[in-house]
């Protein structure tokens, strides 16, 4: 057993100890303990900022808003590597990153990497050569000790593929490893195949039971929530609200669907008081979140939580 994996077996029985004092009276909760997640995507690793110095974007903050970050982008590459965010995994440079995401495991907080995204070529070698490309991923998830991965198919990769692909991962982490698609809501909602080419709802009734939930992307063109409109479409397609985490971006310049800190209080706060296994909500991403009421970017999330928490 490695010490992280040391450590967090301390942590679960530490929280064991705290829910068996909770039963003897009433506590103070934290914005983590609400059953609706938090989810923060973690890609830009280091941000140049206005003086031109690169400094390294730290995730601890995070801590006591998220229940969960997945890190990446996560890519497969024609030789049979994998890189982050177009280096290798292993690189210098990612060593501090490991570190403070195995700190937040440590906590509590859930760790997954995110497959694909924008780049295309991953879900590609997958179909094509799955023997010799998954063991790739398989051991990388192996080597970091991470908690789950998320599958972002924004190429085409069809039902049987996907069904495969999460069949594979829940055959060799078991079911305490989390598995998570990344579709635009539009395919949720069963009005477009973006995300691979396939029904979700069909994948839904195959393969449900072996999915974590589905971090739908109510942004680009794809929804939004300025409204409950396109999540209420997610719904009556067949998903309940437990499945569905809405995810939207966390400043204006990542993609279109931004919505200010009003109109979010608003759908969001609509979603949490009509469906209280209502999924949570994730923000792309966090290094340039804008913060709430003139806070640091953390801020994004510490409010989400107080918003889903409720």
């Amino acid at each position: 057993m490695t010490s992280r994996s040391l450590a967090r077996l301390g942590a679960a029985l530490a929280a064991g100890l705290l829910a068996l004092t909770a039963a003897a009276g009433p506590a103070a909760s934290s914005p983590t303990d609400a059953s609706h997640r938090v989810l923060a995507f973690y890609q830009t690793i280091y941000e140049t900022g206005s003086d031109g110095v690169r400094r390294y974007v730290d995730p601890k903050p995070l801590l006591g808003s998220v229940t969960d970050v997945n890190v990446g982008a996560i890519h497969l590459n024609a030789d049979a590597t994998l890189t982050v965010n177009d280096i290798p995994a292993d690189h210098p440079e990612l060593d501090v990153m490991w570190q403070d995401l195995a700190t937040m495991q440590e906590q509590g907080v859930t760790v997954s990497a995110f497959l694909g995204g924008a780049a295309p070529g991953t879900y590609r070698y997958l179909r094509e050569d799955f023997d010799r490309f998954y063991p790739v991923l398989r051991d990388f998830l192996r080597t970091y000790d991470l908690d789950g991965v998320d599958l972002d198919i924004e190429e085409t990769f069809s039902l049987e593929d996907t069904i495969h692909l999460v069949d594979t991962l829940r055959a060799d982490f078991g079911d305490d490893f989390v598995v998570t698609l990344t579709p635009v809501a539009t395919d949720m909602a069963g009005r477009t195949s973006f995300s691979g080419g396939f029904s979700y709802a069909e994948l839904e009734r195959r393969a449900g039971d072996r999915i974590d939930w589905y971090n739908t992307q109510f942004y680009c063109g794809w929804g939004d929530l300025g409204s409950t409109t396109v999540y209420d479409q997610i719904l009556a397609n067949g998903f309940t609200p437990g499945r569905v985490v809405a995810g939207t971006v966390t400043n204006p310049a990542n993609c279109g669907g931004y919505v200010d800190w009003p109109t979010f209080d608003a759908t969001v706060g609509t979603l949490v008081a009509r469906h209280p296994d209502f999924g949570g909500v994730f923000g792309w991403e966090y290094f340039n979140s804008v913060g709430y009421d003139g806070g640091g970017r953390e801020s994004w999330f510490a409010h989400v939580a107080d918003v889903v928490g409720r």
